[in-house]
């Protein structure tokens, strides 16, 4: 595949990101509205990739992206970057993150370059990459799950090797987050039904409330991550009614996270943090810590309250 056609989708959730930034900041100062979320936030989705710290000396550094962490409220992040030097660049920063109040869930990303994205599922040495990784560990302790993977092709969950992963993820007890669309949900776990798997952008493609309403009721381990989700949020970057129906529904099921995958994402790291706490706020106050904090908390971190 072309660099640049292999680069399309990539681009447009970009330019469908800053649009969204745009709306939520084009929404402050608007008629009265219920007070922004003030508790702490979980990033369930944070990629730390080459292109943003390139060995300390790209863009954005370790004091770079921890001081934006610390600014936003972030005292927990799920980490997965490609390579996975990224990652584990955040494991061993063990005083900078305790400084920043930031604790590190580090997850084993299945890419080592670009190429990776479209091969992983059929690639043995994926499989025997993890494998190693997984083994060794980082200096934030082990391993807690896999991905963010991609499937851009549904069919392609039935791949040698991601039957392996998912079966490997069941085996291990590690999570699994998962960039596909709906059908896809059901091939991975007819191949390890009972692994946990977290929903990247519960379905970027589009699905609707109700079709992602009835996966949550057939798989009670799945769950819902929100960055990228179309139709979220509606005027002045409020929830739209039936997803606020569903996140009432289902509190204990979602997650929010920033999907760093660019480095733009980082340049406007704030206001996403900033977006999902203005609609965190219309929500009541338990529900909104659930969806905040308490979820990722509860998976990855035990019972342990946030520093202070």
């Amino acid at each position: 595949m072309a660099r640049s056609a292999f680069l399309m989708p990539f681009r447009a959730l970009a330019l469908a990101g800053y649009a969204w930034i745009a709306m939520i900041s084009g929404a402050v100062g608007t008629a009265a509205q219920a007070a922004d979320y003030a508790g702490p936030l979980f990033d369930a989705h944070l990629h730390y990739n080459e292109e943003a710290w390139n060995g300390q000396a790209g863009p954005h550094p370790l004091d770079d992206v921890l001081a934006r962490m610390q600014r936003n409220g972030v005292q927990a992040v799920i980490a997965n970057s490609r390579p996975n030097d990224g990652t584990k660049a955040l494991a061993e920063a063990r005083e900078q993150t305790r400084a920043a109040g930031v604790t590190v869930v580090p997850f084993i990303r299945l890419y080592r370059n670009r190429d990776d994205y479209s091969n992983w599922f059929r690639d043995e040495s994926i499989y025997a990459m993890v494998q190693s990784e997984f083994a060794r560990g980082t200096a934030a302790g082990p391993y807690r799950g896999l991905g963010e993977f991609h499937l851009y092709d549904s069919a392609n969950a039935n791949g040698p090797v991601a039957k392996k992963l998912m079966q490997f993820a069941q085996a291990k007890q590690l999570a699994v987050l998962a960039h596909v669309d709906d059908v896809a949900i059901d091939l991975l776990l007819a191949h390890a039904p009972q692994a946990r798997l977290i929903w990247a952008h519960t379905g970027i493609g589009g699905a609707p409330a109700g079709r992602v309403e009835a996966l949550f009721a057939k798989y009670p381990q799945l769950m819902g991550e929100l960055s990228y989700r179309p139709g979220l949020t509606c005027d002045a970057g409020v929830l739209c009614p039936e997803w606020r129906a569903l996140l009432l529904k289902y509190p204990t099921r979602f997650l929010i996270g920033s999907d760093t995958w660019v480095n733009q994402r980082w340049l406007y790291y704030d206001d996403l943090m900033r977006g999902y706490r203005r609609w965190l706020g219309d929500l009541p106050p338990t529900v909104a810590r659930q969806i905040a904090w308490d979820n990722g908390a509860g998976l990855f971190l035990g019972a342990r309250l946030p520093e202070r």
